[in-house]
């Protein structure tokens, strides 16, 4: 079993930021890819960016240049550094991590860009 626990969201404007967090806990020694996904309303969850099981990233192209994911491995830490900020970003955003052929999802935190 993996607990993901998420902090991170909020408002903000267009053009600001925000960075999010992912704290895993539980069975982490196994974690196979973990990352990010959104879900807007009405709207399919989707990826946003993660790391494969490789360690590399993978960004969905309406982010790249924008946002950057980070990991502390001492802390099972997962970061998304959400820059330049556009209305079109706000979602729900989820951690989710793949372990032993399972889907781990966090609770989800809110992303709202508004002025």
């Amino acid at each position: 079993q993996v607990q993901l626990v998420e902090s991170g969201g909020g408002l903000v404007q267009p053009g600001g930021s925000l960075r999010l967090s992912c704290a895993a806990s539980g069975t982490t020694s196994n974690i196979y890819a973990m990352g990010w996904f959104s879900q807007a309303p009405g709207k399919q969850r989707e990826l946003v960016a993660t790391f494969t099981s490789g360690g590399s990233t993978v960004y969905v192209d309406s982010v790249k240049g924008r946002f950057t994911i980070s990991r502390d491995n001492a802390k099972n830490t997962v970061y998304l550094q959400m820059n330049n900020l556009k209305p079109e970003d706000t979602a729900v955003y989820y951690c989710h991590a793949f372990v032993n052929l399972t889907h781990y999802w966090g609770q989800g935190t809110q992303v709202t860009v508004s002025s």
